[in-house]
C-alpha cells in the first residue's frame, strides 16, 4: 500500500508525500477469511423510525422512518385499522431530514421540519447541489388526502390548542399562520435572544417561549389578545422548561445558575437549581422548591425535550440525581417536599403526559441495565408499573394517545426499530410489513453485557459480540460511541446513528471478529459519578483508563488472537480511537477515527471556548492524542465529513499533518459538504465499507 492514499467517496486515489517518501509497503499475503452471511446494506436497509408523536385525539400516532436514507412522514390511526401509510411522498437520498412533528389539535393534520440540516440557522448542501444549500423550512400535510406542502423557512412548528393558527420559530422570530399553513406567515414577535422551547397555554391565548441570551435565558408569555410580552421573574440564571398549569393562569419553569466551565468539565456539585411558578399574566414569581446542596444540586435532564411537566392534580414531575440516579420526582404546586416517584439504582430516559395530563408514561433501564423499558404512573402516589412483557426487548420514547392507548419504539438484538403499540399488555408492531425480508435477522448475534476492570481499578462497562463459528482465535475490534452522554445497549439503538453503528459491529461480528462496544465514563445509564467522571477530557483524560482496561480485557481472552485487536469510533469515539492508537499502538492493529478530536486545545478555541489559563491549555494538550504522537505507530483510516460543525475538520488536518511527520500509515476518506452525523445513507455506505475493508486489510487478514 502506499502511504498516504486519499479516499474520496468511494474512489481511491493514491499519492506519496514528502513524510511518506514515497515508498511502497508490499504487505504479507493475507491469511484466509470468512465472509459474512450479509453485507453491510442488509442490515442497515430496514426502515428507521424517530419522532414518534401520538395524536392529541383519537387512536393515532406518527412518525418518521428513514428507508435507506429517504425520508417520510408515516401515519398509523385506529380509522385506517392502524395500518401505517406514509403521508408524504419524498424519493431520493437528498440528505434532506425530517424532524419535530407537530399534530393539530383535532389530529387532523401534521407540520413538520424539513432540512439538510434541522440543527442551527445555517443551511447546508449535503448533495453539493450547484444553486447552493436551502433553509430549513417548516410543512404541512393532511392526515386524509397527503397534500404536503411548504409553509415557509423555519422550524419547530406548533399548533395552537384551539386549532385555529399554526406558529413556528425563524432566527429571532416566531411567525404564525393558519392552522392549514395556507397564509403567507407574518411575524408574531421580534426577540433579541435566540427563541426556543415555544409551547401553548391550553385554551391558546398565550404563548410561552425561552429566549437564550449569551449567559443566561428568560421565560417570555406572549398575549395573543394585548399583544405583549411579559417576562417571568427575569434574572441573570438559565431558565427553561416553561409549562402552563391546565388552567393556563400559571407558568412554572426550572431555573439554574450558570455552572461555569465547559461542557466537558465535571458537573457533581454547584449552586442549586430549582423550580418557580408564575403568573401568567402579572409575572409574579415564588420560587416553589429549591434542590439540595450537595447531590443534585446541578440540574441534569432527561432525553426528553420537556423537563417540567405540570400534572391534572396539581403536581409537577421532574427528574433530579439527590441520589446520585437521574429519578423522578413530584412537587405540589402549593408547595412541600418532592416525593420520589421512581427509587433505585438506574435512569429515566425518556417522559411523556397523556393529554389530560393524568397519567405519566416513562422509559428506564431499571433491573436491566443495558435495556430499555417503559413505565406507567396511573395516579398519584402509585408506583410505576413496567408495560410488555419482552424481557429481551428494548423499549423507548413512549407516547399515550387521547385515548389511553400507549406507543414507543422497540427493538431486539435481532429486530430492527420499529414503532409498536400496546396491547393486552404486549407491544405489536405496527409496521411489520416495513422490515424487508432480506433482513438479515437470524444471522445476527446476541450481544453479553459485560464489566471489565479499568487500567486505574474502576469498574468499565460494555457489550460483547461473540461469532457464531468455531474458530478457536478471533480477530477483535474496540468500539466506541460518540457524546460521550450516550450509551450503547444490547440492541438496535432508538438513536440512528448508534443503530448503524450497532449494525455494523453486527457484521464485524458476521465476519469473524469479536467486537466489545464500550460503555466508557462520561456516559449515561450508570449513575451521575459515572457520567461526571472526574478528571475527564481536557481535564486529565480519565476516560483512558476505560479503553486500556478494554485491550486488557480482550488481551486476557482465550479466543482472541491479542496480534488482531483493532479499534474504531466515531466523534467522541473517534477522539478513544485517537487516544488507544497513541497510547497503546503497540497493542492495537489499526484504527479507523470518525470525526474525532485530535487537540483538545485547538478544538474548544476552535467552538468558541477557549481554555482560560496556560495551565488548562496544557492540561488539555497533555490529555490529548498529541501528547504522544510519537507512540503512534498503527495505520489508521481517516474519515471525515467536511462541513463538520461539531467537530470541525480543521482536528483531522491535525492528526493528518502530524502521521504524515512522523512517517504513519495512513488513508483518509471525505465526505465533502457532509455533516457530522451524515445526511445521506450512501455517506454511511461509504464510511461503513472503508472502514470494513480497512479493518479486513489491517487487521483481520494478518497471519494468526
Amino acid at each position: 500500500m502506499i502511504k498516504g492514499s486519499n479516499i474520496l467517496l468511494g474512489r481511491v486515489s493514491s499519492w506519496c508525500g514528502a513524510a511518506a517518501g514515497c515508498a511502497c509497503l508490499i504487505q504479507a499475503t493475507p491469511a484466509a477469511t470468512r465472509p459474512a452471511a450479509f453485507t453491510i446494506d442488509q442490515v442497515m436497509q430496514a426502515p428507521f423510525p424517530a419522532d414518534l408523536v401520538a395524536a392529541p385525539q383519537g387512536r393515532a400516532a406518527a412518525w418518521v422512518f428513514n428507508i435507506r436514507g429517504v425520508r417520510n412522514v408515516w401515519i398509523a390511526e385506529a380509522a385506517h385499522d392502524m395500518k401505517p401509510r406514509a403521508l408524504t411522498s419524498f424519493s431520493e437520498d437528498d440528505g434532506f431530514d425530517i424532524g419535530e412533528l407537530a399534530w393539530s389539535a383535532d389530529s387532523q393534520g401534521l407540520a413538520f421540519t424539513r432540512g439538510e440540516t434541522l440543527e442551527g440557522d445555517r443551511p447546508a448542501n449535503v448533495t453539493s447541489s450547484p444553486a447552493g444549500p436551502v433553509a430549513r423550512a417548516v410543512w404541512v400535510v393532511s392526515a386524509s388526502n397527503s397534500n404536503a406542502h411548504e409553509v415557509g423557512a423555519g422550524h419547530s412548528p406548533h399548533f395552537s390548542p384551539d386549532g385555529t393558527r399554526l406558529v413556528f420559530v425563524d432566527k429571532e422570530k416566531i411567525l404564525t399562520t393558519d392552522s392549514t399553513g395556507h397564509e403567507p406567515p407574518r411575524p408574531l414577535l421580534v426577540d433579541e435572544g435566540q427563541i426556543g422551547a415555544v409551547t401553548f397555554s391550553p385554551d391558546g391565548k398565550r404563548l410561552a417561549f425561552v429566549s437564550e441570551r449569551a449567559r443566561h435565558s428568560l421565560i417570555g408569555v406572549y398575549e395573543f389578545a394585548t399583544q405583549h410580552i411579559t417576562w417571568m421573574s427575569p434574572s441573570l440564571d438559565r431558565d427553561s422548561d416553561p409549562v402552563f398549569a391546565p388552567d393556563g393562569a400559571e407558568v412554572a419553569f426550572i431555573r439554574a445558575p450558570d455552572q461555569g466551565g465547559g461542557v466537558f468539565d465535571t458537573h457533581r456539585r454547584g449552586p442549586p437549581w430549582s423550580i418557580w411558578v408564575a403568573d401568567a399574566r402579572s409575572a409574579k414569581a415564588r420560587q416553589l422548591w429549591q434542590a439540595d446542596r450537595d447531590t443534585g444540586s446541578v440540574f441534569h435532564p432527561t432525553l426528553s425535550e420537556q423537563n417540567l411537566l405540570w400534572m391534572r392534580d396539581g403536581r409537577l414531575v421532574f427528574p433530579w440525581e439527590k441520589t446520585g440516579w437521574l429519578q423522578l420526582y413530584a412537587v405540589s404546586v402549593r408547595g412541600g417536599a418532592p416525593q420520589p416517584l421512581t427509587r433505585g439504582a438506574f435512569e429515566v430516559a425518556h417522559v411523556a403526559t397523556s393529554p389530560d395530563r393524568a397519567r405519566l408514561a416513562f422509559s428506564s433501564n431499571q433491573d436491566d441495565t443495558d435495556r430499555m423499558h417503559v413505565w406507567l404512573v396511573d395516579s398519584a402516589g402509585a408506583s410505576p408499573r413496567k408495560v410488555g412483557n419482552d424481557a429481551a426487548a428494548i423499549e423507548d420514547t413512549p407516547q399515550i394517545a387521547s385515548d389511553g392507548t400507549l406507543f414507543a419504539l422497540q427493538s431486539t438484538a435481532s429486530q430492527p426499530v420499529q414503532p409498536v403499540v400496546l396491547t393486552r399488555d404486549h407491544w405489536q408492531l405496527v409496521a411489520r410489513e416495513s422490515i424487508p425480508p432480506s433482513f438479515p435477522a437470524q444471522n445476527l448475534v446476541q450481544p453479553r453485557s459485560v464489566t471489565f476492570t479499568a487500567k486505574d481499578g474502576q469498574s468499565a462497562h460494555g457489550q460483547l459480540f461473540l461469532p457464531n463459528d468455531n474458530s478457536t482465535r478471533h480477530p477483535a475490534l474496540l468500539f466506541f460511541h460518540g457524546g460521550p452522554q450516550r450509551q450503547m445497549l444490547l440492541g438496535f439503538h432508538p438513536m440512528d446513528a448508534y443503530t448503524w453503528m450497532y449494525a455494523l459491529n453486527q457484521h464485524f461480528a458476521a465476519e469473524g471478529y469479536i467486537v466489545l462496544s464500550v460503555n466508557y465514563r462520561g456516559g449515561i445509564g450508570y449513575g451521575m459519578e459515572y457520567r461526571e467522571a472526574l478528571n475527564f477530557g481536557p481535564n486529565g483524560a480519565s476516560e483512558l483508563s476505560d479503553l486500556l482496561g478494554a485491550v486488557t480485557y480482550l488481551q486476557g481472552r482465550s479466543d482472541v488472537d491479542s496480534h488482531r485487536i483493532g479499534i474504531w469510533g466515531g466523534s467522541y469515539g473517534g477522539l478513544m480511537t485517537a487516544l488507544g492508537l497513541a497510547r497503546a499502538s503497540d497493542a492495537l492493529a489499526a484504527g479507523v477515527d470518525y470525526a474525532g478530536l485530535y487537540n483538545w486545545s485547538t478544538f474548544l478555541t476552535a467552538v468558541g471556548a477557549p481554555l482560560a489559563t496556560a495551565d488548562l491549555a496544557r492540561r488539555a494538550v497533555e490529555s490529548s492524542p498529541i501528547a504522544t504522537i510519537d507512540a503512534w505507530k498503527s495505520p489508521t483510516l481517516i474519515v471525515q465529513a467536511d462541513d463538520d460543525r461539531a467537530v470541525p475538520s480543521v482536528q483531522s488536518s491535525e492528526l493528518l499533518e502530524d502521521l504524515r511527520a512522523h512517517n504513519v500509515d495512513y488513508e483518509q476518506l471525505v465526505l465533502p459538504n457532509e455533516m457530522h452525523d451524515l445526511a445521506r445513507y450512501a455517506s454511511w455506505i461509504s464510511f461503513f465499507q472503508a472502514t470494513d475493508a480497512y479493518l479486513d486489510q489491517h487487521v483481520r487478514a494478518l497471519r494468526p
